[in-house]
């Protein structure tokens, strides 16, 4: 290393490249956010990862969001479909409670009509044969 002057701090300030970095990150996150491509509360969860230092470069950042959509995307699929299932589950209950309540009132008519004293009719004896 004989033409170097001065350490590595001194040649490239370890600031300098931070700034650089969150620059180009928080450009990004700008862009995605005006794209439409993350909302807003997606945007602030990231940015201040950011500014944490968890990110090391774009690439990795990129495979953040897109690990945070799909995540998103699958928890929204899980939430529909656990709806689904409730309302299917609720509209069977209220099917079961009708056929029930409809059961119940078909069985009270059908004691009420038992009940009642039915004029049974006798059928008439034959006349006996005349015997000769």
């Amino acid at each position: 290393y004989g033409k170097r002057h001065g350490t590595r701090e001194a040649r490239l300030p370890t600031k300098i490249l931070w700034i650089r970095r969150t620059r180009v990150l928080r450009r990004l996150l700008k862009k995605y956010r005006d794209s439409k491509k993350i909302d807003k509360h997606l945007y602030h969860e990231l940015y201040m990862r950011v500014k944490g230092n968890v990110f090391k470069n774009k690439r990795v950042l990129m495979e953040a969001v897109h690990k945070e959509k799909a995540e998103k995307l699958r928890e929204k699929t899980i939430a529909d479909q656990f709806e689904a299932r409730r309302s299917k589950n609720k509209a069977a209950r209220e099917r079961k409670a009708n056929r029930r309540e409809e059961r119940i009132l078909l069985g009270a008519a059908v004691e009420a009509q038992a009940a009642k004293p039915v004029p049974t009719q006798v059928p008439p004896k034959p006349a006996p044969k005349a015997r000769k």
